[in-house]
């Protein structure tokens, strides 16, 4: 079930959807085992995480998140929220570096 996105998973999605980043495929919301994760490049084994304050609560659940989807091959970057809000072109290069 996808949930309603976030401000800044909207806007960051305006940039991934319809192959816009150098024609790769990335999905929303997608499950991999037990875990929803924000966007995913199957294909390049790359999971993209958007961060909030909620997250500073829960460090360790990130972290066992993180260390299954790299035992399943996923590379997995993370971005806060006021990242993509206030510095889109340091994520995307983020993104860029990580693809290329």
């Amino acid at each position: 079930l996808r949930k309603e996105l976030t401000p800044a998973e909207r806007k960051l999605w305006a940039y991934l959807r319809g192959d816009k980043l150098n024609g790769v495929n990335f999905r929303r919301q997608h499950a991999i085992g037990n875990y929803i994760v924000d966007f995913v490049s199957i294909k390049k084994k790359l999971v993209i995480e958007l961060d909030g304050s909620q997250h500073l609560e829960q460090t360790e659940y990130d972290a066992e998140r993180t260390r299954f989807l790299e035992s399943k091959g996923y590379k997995v970057i993370r971005f806060w929220n006021n990242d993509v809000s206030n510095n889109m072109d340091a994520v995307l290069n983020v993104i860029w570096e990580v693809l290329a």
